[in-house]
């Protein structure tokens, strides 16, 4: 391979490394709160602990687990603004 080949294969792969992480970074919502320990299971927007994706939380109201929801509302649910141990 000739440096022209490797430095297009390297750019490429430096731009697709980019593109995942700006399509799989969580967008938070102007105008909402993460809510942990409110979602069901398998209904987490996204979260900590045992898993890093939406819908992966194993348990009801996981409290490493939150969901967006508009601002003011998560303690009227019972939820928390900080994220609890799993």
């Amino acid at each position: 391979m000739d440096r022209r080949t490797v430095a297009l294969a390297l750019a490429g792969s430096l731009a697709s490394a980019l593109t995942m992480i700006a399509v799989s970074a969580p967008a938070h919502a102007a105008g909402t709160e993460k809510c942990y320990g409110i979602a069901l299971k398998g209904q987490n927007d996204c979260a900590a602990g045992s898993h890093d994706c939406a819908g992966m939380s194993k348990v009801d109201f996981d409290k490493a687990s939150f969901k967006e929801v508009p601002k003011g509302t998560c303690k009227t649910i019972k939820g928390s603004l900080k994220p609890g141990k799993a």
